[in-house]
């Protein structure tokens, strides 16, 4: 499963991080891209990761998921 995961409040290279290892830490995702320009996710992830999942992590680390979406 890959889901795109559209993202505010990122504005730097930290940022990037901080939503990358969040979302690395999930049981079940195999991989992650982050784009500061693109302000998303890209997530590559088993069937039992779940988008609220995704969403809960994102914003536990203190930014706004504006949507998630089949990629």
């Amino acid at each position: 499963m890959k889901k795109k995961v559209s993202i505010e409040g990122m504005s730097c290279g930290h940022c990037v991080n901080h939503v990358r290892e969040a979302l690395s830490e999930l049981n079940g995702v195999t991989q992650v891209e982050v784009s500061l320009e693109g302000k998303h996710a890209i997530v590559e992830a088993n069937q039992d990761v779940s988008g609220d999942a995704i969403k809960a992590a994102i914003e536990e680390v203190g930014y706004e998921v504006v949507g998630v979406q089949e990629a």
